[in-house]
């Protein structure tokens, strides 16, 4: 797809489909609706048609409403796409993303091929590079589609170039905030990709040999970790783990060094690898068991975040550390009941082996902190009960470090991805003492995303750490205006906007 600026006239720009915004006014005497920027210019030049069709009724305004304007020959676009922002005093980024994704969507839905962004809007409380970098993003995201494994593909219907609208005094500006954009959207979607791809493909093998590649693309050093290294580094949770399945387990370092000549370790971000979970001997139920080829959206968001900061440069060093390996049912899997040993020499009786995230970042995090890296960020599809507690619009944080915590929410603010802060408080430690081992896998039914951050946290010492449980955000199991069913690559823009955070 290709992607530029142009600052061509309303009138002269010919499109397909040219999207503007409008916001529903909310005060107690207002009527209708708000228009953006080049909304209202459009206006005018249509003798005032986009009022007109809001103060009927027809549009309101809400996010993600649409409505079609055809210009009749007034502008050189074919058609007006309308997108409703929502409340005008709640109009921010996060809308002009949520706005832009929606509007392609449908346009590439109607076998739109040329499409150009004109959602700028005009206020003190929103960067204006933001909002450009934000249309942009939206686009790319709400464009992605996954059928490389459909006989009959996309049947054709692909936006094939996306104009993003600015003038001449901000045309730098603007150019600066699309590539941004594009690169996190594209790294967004290359996160998406790995989750998307079935485990018959993605084997941990691969997800090593697709990390490598894209490390080699973007000016990354690489290192992969063989079976034979990784017992003796004595990873004892990632072999534990992998000993159910044919297929070995990989343990991949990527290195970005931002700043060579400082002599700080820099950020460590860990991502849970599990490439299929079937749950192994505490066997999962079958009905929806397929999703479980999204275990490893932890290490997806990782890898994806490693390729924006390779191609974004921030002057900080970071390095990602990815364990990955099936879990699978066999003769040779691991038991409840069995002891693992995990690098850095503690042990950990099992209670259940459908918890396996835990052990395999539990030796990452050891090595992280041999390494000497602060602070770590571990993500991880870990729990069904940051499900149950936050459902699918929030990632739960727990956090050792009061300011990284707020590094963190301001950085998911400006990505468009939203985190709570959840407890690590002493009392729930409790849950994991075990009578035969320096700790058990799990503390039972109550607070479980909880005890199994406290697991985590056995393994960080004294560097400043943060866990994101992605399970209720990394996958949606169906088609939304903006997004399409499958993994959604949450974590990457979050990290990479937390990177450039501790880089200044």
């Amino acid at each position: 797809m290709e992607i530029r600026v142009t600052t061509q006239t309303v009138q002269e720009i010919k499109c397909d489909a040219l999207i503007v915004g409008a916001a529903r006014k909310t005060g107690p005497s207002e009527k209708g609706v708000a228009l953006s920027t080049t909304a209202t210019v459009i206006d005018t030049l249509l003798e005032g048609l986009l009022h007109e069709r809001s103060q009927d009724g027809e549009f309101q305004g809400n996010l993600g409403e649409l409505i079609t304007i055809h210009p009749t020959g007034r502008l050189a676009a074919k058609r007006v796409i309308v997108v409703g922002l929502g409340r005008q005093e709640k109009v921010d980024t996060q809308a002009i993303r949520r706005a832009s994704a929606i509007a392609t969507r449908h346009l590439q839905n109607t076998g739109a091929k040329q499409v150009v962004l004109a959602l700028r809007w005009e206020s003190t409380q929103i960067d204006d590079a933001r909002v450009a970098q934000a249309q942009v993003e939206g686009a790319l995201l709400g464009a992605y589609q996954f059928s490389i494994y459909q006989s009959t593909g996309n049947n054709g219907k692909s936006i094939s170039q996306v104009l993003l609208l600015a003038d001449d005094e901000h045309k730098n500006a603007y150019e600066q905030a699309m590539r941004k954009g594009q690169i996190l959207a594209e790294a967004t979607n290359f996160a998406r990709n790995l989750i998307n791809e079935p485990p018959s493909v993605l084997s941990p093998t691969e997800l090593a040999h697709r990390a490598t590649t894209m490390a080699k693309q973007y000016g990354l050093e690489s290192e992969v970790f063989d079976e034979a290294k990784i017992k003796k580094l004595g990873m004892g949770g990632l072999l534990g783990v992998a000993q159910g399945s044919a297929q070995p387990p990989r343990f991949i370092v990527l290195r970005y060094r931002g700043a060579p000549q400082s002599s700080d370790k820099g950020l460590a971000l860990v991502g849970k690898g599990i490439t299929f979970d079937t749950g192994g001997i505490s066997l999962k139920p079958a009905d929806r068991m397929d999703e479980m080829k999204g275990d490893m959206g932890g290490a997806a968001a990782v890898l994806g975040a490693m390729q924006a900061i390779g191609a974004l440069k921030p002057r900080i060093n970071v390095t990602a550390l990815v364990p990955t390996c099936e879990n699978m049912p066999s003769g040779t899997a691991y038991r409840p009941g069995d002891i693992l040993r995990i690098l850095n020499g503690k042990t950990i009786e099992i209670v259940n082996t459908d918890a396996e995230g835990r052990l395999i970042l539990a030796d990452a995090l050891s090595y992280a902190t041999q390494e000497g890296f602060s602070p770590i960020i571990d993500l991880a599809t870990l729990t069904g009960g940051i499900v149950v507690a936050l459902g699918h619009t929030m990632t739960g944080l727990f956090c050792n470090d009061e300011l990284l915590t707020d590094d963190i929410l301001t950085a998911g603010r400006a990505a468009g991805e939203k985190f709570w802060p959840m407890p690590l408080d002493d009392e729930y430690g409790e849950q994991i003492k075990s009578d035969i081992a320096d700790i058990k896998q799990t503390g039972g039914r109550l607070a479980s995303s909880v005890t199994a951050a406290k697991i985590l946290e056995q393994f960080v010492g004294t560097a400043k750490w943060a866990h994101l449980d992605i399970a209720g955000t990394s996958y949606v199991d169906s088609k939304k205006p903006y997004q399409e069913k499958g993994g959604t690559g949450v974590g990457v823009r979050t990290l990479t906007e937390l990177a450039f955070s501790l880089a200044r």
